[in-house]
């Protein structure tokens, strides 16, 4: 059994599809979701999802690209929102320096606010980092200093000075569907070496389908290619990568119940 810990299923690519997209699921071995809020003033749509299926949970955050289209989202905003039984993470938040569609300096006070958000309700945060590993060491570092806040690194794609200093932190690592790309060489070797007790698996539905799916709208169905990959990198069974990484899953959102 496995746990798509990162997918959209609020995306219009899935509309009028869940129960299928569900059905579909389970049949692959996918038990359990997490679909991950990107727009607060959205959350509305996010958590009728996971109250109509009891094995999907929900997030509640907002995406660093999405920063200056959306409401400040403030730690008290936040925390309000996360007082529903379904929700069990915050975010996804943290720094896009990629597109940079929002100004650095508004993404990074938004990522505060998020962990503070963490800090206060103890629920892990879902960071999304690209091309801003440094800033994202920083922040978290000098917050975890003034308070310990729980959390993972999601779709993981970077480099290997990010996600040694996450799992110094405690944090765990989610790996997608990009690791199964036949270019991702640097990738796969750092996933090799990262300990398994560090990770989660996810798909980001609906893009980033892996290998064999290339070219196909992601679904939460897919996680078992990266489940299956990372259990031919590491060359160990795929049970075990199942069994870990729905254990880490449910350690680390602990407010989520099997």
């Amino acid at each position: 059994m496995l746990v798509d810990s990162h997918c959209h299923l609020d995306f219009e690519q899935f509309e009028g599809q869940l129960d299928d997209i569900i059905a579909n699921a389970k049949e692959h071995g996918v038990t359990w979701m997490q679909t991950i809020c990107t727009r607060i003033s959205e959350f509305d749509k996010i958590l009728p999802i996971a109250t109509q299926y009891p094995n999907i949970w929900c997030s509640v955050g907002v995406h660093p690209n999405n920063v200056t289209e959306e409401p400040i989202a403030t730690t008290e905003h936040i925390i309000s929102l996360t007082n529903h039984e379904r929700v069990i993470g915050i975010g996804e938040t943290g720094l896009d320096y990629y597109y940079e569609h929002s100004p650095k300096k508004e993404q990074q006070a938004s990522f505060v606010e998020h962990i503070k958000a963490a800090q206060e309700t103890g629920l892990p945060i879902i960071v999304h980092t690209r091309d801003a590993d440094d800033d994202t060491i920083r922040i978290l570092q000098e917050h975890m200093q003034e308070k310990p806040f729980k959390g993972l690194i999601h779709c993981f794609s970077t480099g290997r000075k990010l996600a040694e200093a996450a799992i110094d932190m405690g944090m765990y690592i989610s790996i997608s569907g990009i690791v199964t790309f036949k270019k991702a060489h640097d990738l796969q070797n750092i996933v090799k070496d990262l300990p398994l007790t560090s990770l989660l698996v996810e798909t980001d539905a609906p893009y980033l389908a892996p290998v064999p799916m290339r070219g196909k709208t992601n679904e939460p169905a897919f996680t078992k290619y990266t489940a299956q990959f990372i259990a031919q990198l590491k060359e160990i069974d795929e049970a075990d990568v199942a069994k870990v990484t729905t254990d880490n899953f449910f350690t680390l959102f602990n407010k989520a119940t099997r």
